[in-house]
């Protein structure tokens, strides 16, 4: 793999992590949602990465002299929870059903925090390669002069 390949997988991963750091948050923000525009509580969704060969843009250029093509990460789809809401008994509440029961989003939030935090080291990683691939081909056009 050459240099600028690792750069585009890098960037691949960085923005897959995004992704699921937004939807990570979006989670966080809809913990207590109990009314939706398609009805029902919240559901909590999170993304399914998949290999990403095409990731690598700059990889055609190089083709021939590359032993293994690079292969970056997309996120292949985003997966809603089918779990069943959690009931709180609230009588009170606006939503609450004949039995004085509301439906809750079944999430922890400390689950999610810990992904949350994951996500972002994911993507300090990526930005940690691609300074380390920068600072190589500095190094490199340095030796040249």
């Amino acid at each position: 793999m050459n240099l600028l390949s690792a750069i585009s997988v890098s960037a691949s991963g960085m923005s897959a992590q995004r992704q699921r750091t937004e939807l990570l948050v979006e989670n966080l923000a809809n913990s207590e949602t109990t009314r939706t525009p398609e009805g029902g509580p919240y559901r909590r969704k999170d993304v399914v990465f998949a290999a990403d060969p095409s990731a690598a843009e700059f990889s055609s250029v190089f083709e021939d002299q590359m032993d293994e093509p690079a292969t970056g990460v997309r996120v292949a789809q985003v997966v809603t929870d089918t779990q069943p809401p959690e009931k709180r008994y609230l009588p009170g509440h606006p939503d609450a059903d004949a039995d004085g029961y509301v439906s809750f989003p079944r999430m922890n939030p400390a689950e999610d925090m810990v992904d949350l935090l994951n996500a972002s080291r994911s993507y300090q990683a990526n930005v940690s390669a691609i300074s380390a691939v920068k600072d190589m081909i500095q190094r490199s056009m340095d030796l040249f002069k």
